[in-house]
């Protein structure tokens, strides 16, 4: 036995050595590097985050009351509202799970004072959430312009573009906007409001776009979700242009639509698999301005049961959309993409897998008596290595723990009477340990996707060629039993177990939710 442990001793010396040679040492400083530019960049973020919180909170003190909703009170006189334009929203649907009453509701409650219709879109009146979203309707009917759409089955692109495509198809004649809502996003009150106003401000916008602060449900899957966004999240916390894009909240010009402008509605109908990584390579190629407004970010619950093999489906959904592209400019832009995160996530692992090395190796000289061997620098030297490491890992939790607490505080001034969001539930073991899982598995999912070429999303199986969608399967032995995110009902009458739940809910929720569509100061 203690052979064995000599040789393992032995093995593991060596290894503790090795890891303090200058390649070595370069790998554990870079991956401090990247622990400190990723704090650097969620404390921007958070101070842009904790600039429009200020303003909000002394507009506030000044006496406006409604400083949620604008900035000036006097933009809710009458006489402004009623010049405001018409906006359309487009909420694709697909599946019915635990959350989506109260989005739904937030989203149809919204406080805009102009015109303002909504476009419920489905695959088939099959689809759980279809009776669910007609009763809630049927309930607002004489408050809310809004109607469901059924857009059949899609065969040149993804299922949500075409019933995003549909949508657009239907939406009124006189509409000047053109809002695109997943239904996991929780809208605030004035959300489309402010994107209006943006638009009303700078016509050159092309999209408005927001990104959502996940509340994770406790799971190791929601912790790996919740930090697989927030390095994405600060490209969103701008306050102003970015070139980033989230699907789940677009602000565009319904004549993009109409005219096909850029190829805008061309582009996502031909062989479009993912709609915001298409209008992004469409923005940058006709170099038109994205922007993210510093109120558009949506608390977004994640599904209490959001288990492990649930977050690596939605993980090889998001590296597959690398492989889907416009032009050789995309497919070059998407491939340096995919180089840089790959070497970025296993560059971020790797100092930790060096560190654990390090203090076993501690641990033994120490438990054995440093005498025992001739040349023990080498420990010290690696601990050294592992203390920096410990320091930045520290510094960067706090940045991302300082930004979502300026996101969570963000999102109860900007919604009031929703419930109050707080950061108690966050546990930030675990969230280290997802930061380690999800840069660690990233690679692997993105160099599975790119040898696939197909991925199934939602019960349907999407193949690419050259970049677009060529080839479409629908199965009933591929559909999941929930959807990765939310944890909806997607086919069957499971939807219908939710039946008695959701009237009980809409009789305690609505009775207190009843606000005007116009105001008069």
């Amino acid at each position: 036995m203690s052979t064995t442990f000599d040789s393992m001793d032995s093995l593991l010396f060596s290894l503790s050595r090795a890891f303090c040679t200058p390649f070595a040492v370069f790998v554990q400083i870079q991956g401090c590097v990247i622990c400190l530019l990723l704090a650097l960049g969620w404390l921007m973020a958070a101070y842009v985050r904790n600039r429009e919180v200020k303003r909000i909170k002394n507009s506030m003190k000044a006496g406006n009351s409604l400083a949620f909703l604008y900035q000036d009170i006097n933009e809710l006189e009458h006489s402004r509202q009623a010049k405001l334009p018409r906006v359309s929203v487009v909420m694709p649907l697909k599946g019915y799970g635990e959350h989506n009453l109260h989005n739904w509701r937030s989203q149809i409650t919204s406080l805009y004072g102009g015109p303002l219709e909504f476009l419920f879109v489905f695959e088939s009146t099959e689809d759980p959430a279809y009776h669910a979203v007609s009763r809630l309707l049927s309930m607002h009917q004489d408050h809310v312009e809004a109607k469901v759409v059924i857009a059949g089955l899609a065969t040149t692109c993804s299922q949500k573009i075409h019933n995003q495509l549909i949508g657009v198809e239907k939406m009124h004649k006189d509409t000047k906007y053109v809002l695109f809502l997943d239904d996991d996003v929780s809208l605030h009150p004035g959300t489309i409001g402010a994107l209006t106003a943006e638009m009303e401000k700078n016509p050159e916008i092309f999209i408005q776009t927001g990104y959502p602060l996940d509340l994770p449900s406790g799971t190791l899957g929601s912790y790996c979700i919740y930090e697989y966004h927030m390095p994405c999240s600060m490209g969103f916390a701008t306050g102003g242009t970015t070139f980033f894009l989230w699907g789940g909240c677009m602000m565009m010009h319904a004549d993009d639509f109409r005219q096909d402008r850029y190829g805008v509605a061309s582009g996502l109908r031909d062989g479009g698999y993912s709609d915001d990584m298409t209008l992004a390579a469409l923005a940058g190629a006709h170099k038109r301005l994205i922007t993210s407004p510093p109120v558009a970010v949506f608390p977004h619950p994640l599904a209490t049961d959001l288990s492990f093999g649930r977050y690596w489906n939605y993980l090889r959904k998001q590296t597959f959309v690398l492989e889907s592209y416009i032009s050789k400019v995309n497919w070059i832009m998407n491939k340096a993409l995919f180089a840089v995160h790959c070497y970025l996530s296993w560059g971020f692992v790797a100092p930790y897998i060096m560190a654990v090395i390090h203090i076993t190796t501690a641990l033994r000289i120490y438990i054995k008596g440093y005498s025992q061997f001739d040349d023990t620098t080498f420990a010290s030297s690696g601990m050294s290595l592992v203390i920096l490491l410990a320091i930045c890992t520290f510094i960067e939790l706090l940045s991302m723990w300082n930004l979502t607490r300026r996101e969570v505080t963000l999102c109860n001034l900007l919604s009031p009477e929703a419930p109050r969001l707080t950061l108690a539930p966050y546990n930030w073991g675990l969230i280290f340990v997802a930061m380690l899982v999800d840069n660690f598995l990233y690679p692997i999912s993105a160099f599975r996707s790119h040898f696939s070429q197909s991925i199934n999303w939602s019960g349907i199986r999407y193949h690419l060629r050259n970049g677009k969608v060529f080839k479409i399967e629908r199965r009933n032995d591929m559909v999941p039993a929930k959807t990765d995110l939310g944890g909806k009902h997607l086919y069957g009458k499971k939807g219908a177990s939710q039946k008695a739940s959701f009237l009980s809910s809409l009789g305690r929720n609505l009775a207190h939710w009843r606000q005007p569509k116009k105001f008069d100061v």
